[in-house]
């Protein structure tokens, strides 16, 4: 274990204690949650000591809470009565073992299993202006003392409640698919005859950060120069958990001076790279879910299941890439005369699974 990840309540008398932060979804099962609190049971005062997990989707400032609109909708809820024993009794497992020498003699142990239809973490990029926790799909662990694990009427000290967030991912999956292909015939304005473009991946996921080399096969049978070639690449962002609301934010532009003479052909790969780096400022932008002080990247694309209710996952996240192929545009009439031939294909971005992760 390289790391001890330790939050504690404010008055010191809960201390969490995790050995990893990121929780891996393996499609048949998720990383079990495995920790370890710590109290003093002189504190309690007749009170119980409770572990909630709760994955949520928070679409709205927070401080609106404050006037009782709450922008903030449980997915999931989960309740373990750590003290007095309520029949919580997980398997001791060596994180746990070396938990419990970390947190001492006043340290219990405690697993969380997390159900395999829950959503992955993700954070939509809050502007400038925007304060307090970010929209977007949440995981958090909360330790209490309380007479009961959701009573409304109860009044929780703040100084009693500890919590932690922790992200849920998902990595690439080690078998994968061709990559998407499509050809199209299209013509040019005040063109008769057409542009065959086929574009194509080498692959049907890529790595974030990662250099992604879009093949271009043209045969211009117009009468037409091509002379620029234009690649973007979109993010979608389906919010589906309360409404319909389905936004694109572009991420990459990028011009490449190609030229395809009328009746030529051509082909060659052209590279790109989305990196969040390059779209900091964009608010709304879709990001894996982030945590404190750590950095994070342009979010995974969203994996769907069979036989999985798209309604649970909050927001699915997609990407395309746009390759444009351009005639004319120069001189003194620039984009009045310019003409496009376009096509789109699927992209899926993801993270490499780790050497020695199961």
């Amino acid at each position: 274990m390289a790391r001890v990840f330790k939050k504690a309540s404010r008055n010191g008398q809960l201390v969490l204690y995790l050995g990893k932060r990121d929780f891996v979804d393996h499609v048949e099962h998720v990383d079990p949650i495995e920790g370890v609190l710590k109290f003093d049971q002189s504190a309690l005062h007749g009170r119980k000591v409770w572990l909630q997990m709760t994955n949520a989707f928070r679409y709205g400032c927070e401080d609106l809470d404050v006037i009782g609109l709450s922008f903030r909708k449980d997915i999931w809820v989960h309740h373990i009565q750590l003290y007095p024993p309520a029949g919580h009794n997980p398997a001791i497992t060596p994180l746990h073992e070396a938990l419990l020498k970390k947190a001492g003699e006043q340290g219990h142990p405690f697993t969380i299993q997390i159900p395999t239809n829950l959503p992955c973490s993700v954070t939509l990029q809050p502007g400038e202006e925007d304060k307090g926790k970010p929209c977007g799909v949440d995981f958090e662990i909360k330790a209490y003392m309380a007479m009961e694990a959701d009573n409304p009427d109860e009044l929780i000290d703040k100084q009693d409640i500890c919590r932690l967030v922790i992200r849920k991912i998902q990595y690439a999956p080690i078998s994968t698919g061709p990559g998407p292909k499509l050809a199209v015939m299209k013509c040019f304005i005040t063109s008769d005859k057409p542009v065959h473009l086929e574009i194509s991946l080498d692959k049907e996921v890529y790595y974030h950060g990662s250099s992604i080399p879009v093949k271009i096969k043209v045969r211009n049978e117009s009468a037409k120069v091509i002379n620029k070639v234009k690649i973007s690449v979109d993010q979608a962002t389906d919010v589906v958990l309360y409404s319909a609301d389905k936004y694109t934010k572009n991420i990459l532009n990028q011009e490449f001076s190609e030229t395809v003479e009328a009746g030529g052909t051509f082909e060659k790969a052209l590279s790109i790279t989305p990196l969040l780096a390059n779209n900091k400022n964009k608010k709304g932008l879709a990001l894996d879910g982030k945590l404190k002080d750590e950095d994070t990247n342009l979010a995974s694309s969203t994996i769907i299941r069979p036989g999985m209710e798209k309604d649970i996952l909050g927001i699915l996240v997609s990407y395309k890439i746009k390759v444009i192929l351009v005639s004319g545009g120069g001189g003194f009439l620039g984009g009045l005369t310019a003409s496009e031939v376009t096509g789109e294909i699927p992209l899926v971005l993801m993270h490499p699974k780790p050497k020695g992760n199961n």
